[in-house]
């Protein structure tokens, strides 16, 4: 019986590897280009890999990176990368409801390889999702990630040092690339950063708050009043649509 699980477990552990192949690739220039940019930013390559394993959140990374360049407080960082990861949450919540029944220290070692993409990967398999499956697609993902944030860290350290400070500026084109495809399919992203930038400027113009906080609060801000207006907008429909 024991040997039938195991062998059971190894073929849904490889079909994961296979499912997964596609994210490790896509993460290839992505993380590399992390590494690059950490690199410029002033993290040793020690940093980089170690910020990719302990981490593991392209986002989450890249802002860091921004917030340090700025020369932000750990704590800040630590509280925007919360902020931005909080959507982790609902899919997880998702996904338990999608896996197999499991012990909880298995179902929190694989919960931090959930990302957009392997999240997108288990949702969109028939059936239920086994923890074997699980392991296999977060295995190729999580290892991709790590190795090419290092490898683009060595091949930062080799380019001209023009280049190096220069590659800078592509922090701000990542951002503008994640951004823009959400605004063109969603108004409401469109409302949220106008607004979020809005108040980030007048943070930092009237010096009310320092640089990291004035990001968080900003974030906040644009967050909580977006999803009130979307709220009594609703309720307004639902007594239009009664009447």
């Amino acid at each position: 019986m024991e040997e039938v699980v195991s062998v059971r477990s190894n073929s849904e552990f490889r079909k994961g590897i296979q499912a997964g192949l596609s994210i490790g690739i896509g993460y290839f220039p992505i993380a590399l280009t992390f590494g690059l940019l950490a690199k410029t930013t002033g993290l040793t390559v020690t940093e980089t890999v170690l910020m990719s394993i302990i981490v593991f959140a392209g986002a989450s990374q890249y802002i860091s990176l921004s917030l340090l360049t700025l020369g932000t407080g750990v704590f800040e960082i630590v509280l925007t990368t919360f902020i931005v990861n909080i959507r982790h949450f609902l899919m997880s919540a998702s996904l338990n409801e999608k896996v197999e029944e499991e012990g909880t220290s298995l179902k929190m070692l694989y919960s931090f390889g959930i990302t957009d993409e392997t999240f997108s990967v288990a949702a969109l398999k028939d059936g239920k999702v086994s923890t074997g499956f699980l392991f296999g697609v977060i295995t190729v993902s999580y290892s991709s990630w790590v190795i090419n944030s290092g490898l683009g860290h060595v091949i930062g350290a080799s380019l001209p040092k023009t280049l190096q400070e220069s590659m800078s500026v592509a922090l701000y084109a990542m951002f503008i690339g994640l951004v823009v495809p959400s605004m063109k399919k969603s108004v409401k992203v469109v409302f949220l950063a106008v607004i979020a930038a809005s108040f980030n400027t007048i943070f930092t113009m009237t010096e009310v708050l320092s640089t990291g906080w004035s990001i968080v609060a900003s974030t906040l801000l644009s967050a909580v009043i977006v999803e009130v207006v979307q709220t009594l907008r609703g309720r307004e429909g639902e007594e239009e649509h009664e009447k």
